[in-house]
């Protein structure tokens, strides 16, 4: 699996091409980010609430990349951090986010949340 964050607004994955923000599951599954569950809480999408994490946690991970915009406006509230305690957390501007990603997940299983935007 390759990963390219190539501008502001959209990712590739294997050339597919996502406009959106996307979750990527230790198995390869590729999903939408249900990021209307932290809005709602929040009135914002760009705090990673621990209701929304709770979704993404389906499978066992050893690493969570949370790719967190060109401006690094995604980030973890204390409260959703404290539900990955114990793994290693990386929160990155979702370029360096990309890079990792693609570093890692061939040796790791890696759960990873990318914002695509700001």
């Amino acid at each position: 699996m390759k990963v390219e964050y190539p501008a502001f607004g959209k990712i590739v994955v294997d050339g597919k091409v996502y406009d959106h923000d996307i979750v990527i599951y230790p198995s390869g599954k590729i999903e939408r980010r249900k990021k209307w569950l932290s809005k709602e809480k929040h009135g914002t999408s760009h705090r990673l609430d621990p209701d929304e994490l709770r979704e993404y946690l389906k499978e066992e991970f050893d690493v969570l990349i949370v790719g967190t915009g060109a401006w690094e406006r995604l980030s973890l509230l204390p409260e959703s951090r404290s539900l990955v305690e114990g793994k290693e957390v990386y929160e990155l501007p979702t370029s360096e986010a990309v890079n990792l990603f693609n570093e890692l997940h061939k040796k790791k299983r890696v759960l990873a949340i990318f914002h695509v935007t700001c």
